[in-house]
């Protein structure tokens, strides 16, 4: 399968616990996300504009923490010109966005300058329930 999402062609990143061993790497937890993203866990904001064509819009932030849940790492955001931060994973050096894809062929600085913090991000109660939905979801797909 060929993938588009940014650092797709990265080293292979591994789970960091046993409760998530099965996710192969990026792309696998890449796979796992593309039958969870939904209308419901986009972000209100963007709900309408959501589609089965473009899964990750409005993914970002819920899912780079599932991803740091599953793979360790810190959760970087780059600033957007309406306010607030895309986030996107860094792991062990290695730099990648599961949901890059919303952004078709806008070129994102990844430059690891503004960490993301999930006490902020889930202060807001309909993200952190967005989050533990997608959270969830992967948990059922994995037994």
């Amino acid at each position: 399968m060929e993938y588009f999402f940014y650092g797709a062609d990265t080293p292979d990143v591994l789970p960091i616990g046993e409760e998530y061993k099965e996710i192969k790497n990026q792309r696998h937890m890449y796979d796992l996300m593309s039958e969870i993203w939904c209308e419901y866990s986009c972000a209100p904001r963007y709900r309408s504009e959501w589609s089965e064509s473009n899964k990750t819009l409005g993914q970002c932030s819920i899912t780079s923490f599932l991803v740091q849940d599953v793979f360790g790492g810190k959760v970087y955001g780059v600033p957007l010109a309406a306010g607030g931060f895309h986030c996107y994973n860094e792991v062990n050096g290695i730099v990648f966005d599961l949901t890059s894809e919303q952004f078709g062929s806008e070129k994102l600085n990844y430059d690891l300058q503004h960490e993301q913090f999930r006490e902020e991000h889930f202060a807001a109660e309909e993200k952190r329930l967005r989050y533990e939905y997608i959270r969830d979801e992967l948990r059922k797909k994995l037994i």
